[in-house]
């Protein structure tokens, strides 16, 4: 355990900054959205609270840029949904608006790519699921759009691949839940279709693995919770399975640590909100348990700090949460 947040929040974001602190920012809170934002201090172990965003907002992105600024995009508010973007700088703990989405959405995914832009894919908006996609320019503040998505989907993951290019999977859609994967080429703005998943899945959660291949995990289907776990290879295109959880989840985290295994934790499963928490290992494609968190959680963050530890925040357990744990 660590020191708690001023708020309990879940359906936040958590963001690991350059100088290493990490910034969590609205969510839901009981009955009210927040807008208030806070930092972590790995060195101190201490939350201090910095300044609150424009708008209160749950179902967010936000992007840590290589300048170090954070951009927060979208989101549900107490209006209903948000095409606005803010920037938080560290420097000064001030926020500032920034260009506003051609859409607005929330459920998106949000993706910083290799030349600084960062690419805001689908989610779900005033007139329901959404394929649209686009790029947010740092130099200018300006969004423009770029090309649309084959399947209009939201609750799903989007993984940055080693050569740049995005990786979108799963997801809840028009038409149910989606085991189809698309890749986005930022040289082109060109979708092309990545094959499918074995199984359809939302709310699960993919990581990046140090050989570059996506490990996607658990998930829900609208009547299944999945324990499985596919690996995608980009220098193929083929999709595998590997071997599956302990637990069936989803809306829990996974975390690719510095030694290249993967860190699950939480989420809501069969029994209920999970305290759980799992580690992969890609050379063998085995899972294997480890330390249990102090809180059953879903909807919470994991940050990977830069000393390697992992910070967990928030989350709902029929409660909304104000801890923190370190792993």
């Amino acid at each position: 355990m660590t020191a708690s947040m001023s708020f309990a929040r879940y359906l936040h974001t958590a963001s690991t900054l350059l100088d290493g602190k990490v910034i969590v920012t609205g969510g839901y809170s009981g009955a009210i959205v927040l807008n208030s934002a806070e930092l972590y201090d790995p060195s101190t172990s201490v939350w201090t609270p910095t300044g609150n965003m424009s708008f209160a907002r749950e179902f967010h992105t936000a992007s840590t840029l290589l300048n170090g600024k954070v951009l927060v995009t979208g989101g549900d508010g107490s209006g209903g949904y948000l095409n606005s973007a803010e920037l938080y700088d560290p420097s000064t703990g001030v926020w500032t608006p920034t260009g506003s989405m051609s859409v607005r959405r929330a459920s998106h995914t949000v993706s910083t790519l290799l030349n600084g832009k960062v690419l805001v894919t689908s989610g779900l908006g005033s007139s329901g699921y959404l394929n649209s996609a686009e790029l947010y320019d740092p130099s200018t503040g300006v969004w423009t759009q770029t090309g649309n998505m084959s399947f209009a989907r939201y609750v799903h993951t989007a993984s940055t691949l080693l050569d740049g290019k995005v990786l979108v999977t799963g997801g809840d859609g028009s038409g149910g839940y989606l085991n189809s994967a698309e890749l986005y080429d930022p040289s082109t703005g060109v979708w092309t279709q990545a094959g499918n998943m074995r199984f359809a899945r939302g709310y699960h959660a993919a990581s990046t693995l140090l050989d570059g291949k996506v490990l996607v995990t658990g998930g829900y289907n609208g009547i299944i919770v999945w324990n499985s776990a596919e690996l995608y290879d980009p220098s193929t295109g083929v999709w595998t399975q590997t071997g599956n959880m302990s637990f069936a989840r989803y809306a829990h985290t996974a975390s690719t640590l510095l030694n290249g295994k993967v860190l699950v934790t939480g989420g809501y499963g069969s029994v209920g909100y999970l305290n759980s928490a799992e580690l992969y290992d890609p050379s063998t494609g085995v899972w294997t348990q480890t330390g249990n968190m102090s809180f059953a959680r879903d909807w919470h963050t994991a940050s990977t700090l830069l000393n390697g530890k992992v910070l967990i925040t928030g989350g709902y357990n029929g409660t909304s949460l104000d801890s923190a744990e370190l792993y």
